[in-house]
């Protein structure tokens, strides 16, 4: 392999780790182990740490999906692998 390839799989398993890490912290912490001190908190009615583990980890994940069809185009033309 390539140095250039080295770098562009470097670059592709970082931005997943970033993904899934940021995906992590929003639906198991803030959703599950850090509910009771995020409840204190509301939003439009409904407790923060309810909101986060109905609602607030679909959001993430969504906008996460977009976020990484963004970098990854972005990583691809970089690296100069992208669809021409």
């Amino acid at each position: 392999m390539s140095s250039n390839n080295n770098d562009y799989w470097k670059a592709n398993i970082a931005l997943i780790v970033k993904c899934l890490s940021i995906w992590f912290v929003v639906s198991y912490l803030f959703g599950i182990v850090f509910v009771d001190a995020l409840n204190v908190i509301k939003i439009g009615g409904y407790k923060l740490g309810f909101w986060f583990a109905q609602q607030g980890s679909i959001y993430a994940f969504v906008v996460l999906v977009f976020y990484y069809a963004k970098r990854m185009g972005d990583i691809d033309e970089k690296y100069n692998v992208h669809e021409k």
